[in-house]
């Protein structure tokens, strides 16, 4: 005679699997991720030895992520920041 607990065994074992597929999924992911910022890094060094200011080109690949209105309206705050301080 089945009393139930059988099914919520089963639950409980495919609720499990289920958490450990995430996890699993999160820890490859994170595993790619610091790859891939390890060869973000390579090419920031890389353009450095050739001579070109990593701080600007992080500010180049900042800004291009923008969309085009949200852009112009941070220079155009900028701008107005920058002549209400005499600049």
């Amino acid at each position: 005679m089945a009393d139930g607990s059988a099914s919520v065994d089963g639950a409980k074992t495919i609720a499990a699997d289920r958490l450990r597929s995430f996890i699993e999924r999160v820890e490859r992911l994170e595993e790619e991720k610091a790859a891939i910022m390890n060869d973000v890094k390579e090419v920031y060094a890389e353009a450095k030895g050739e001579g070109y200011d990593v701080k600007i080109m992080r500010q180049v690949v900042r800004i291009r992520k923008m969309d085009r209105a949200d852009r112009q309206e941070a220079e155009a705050l900028l701008d107005l920041y920058l002549s209400a301080i005499g600049e």
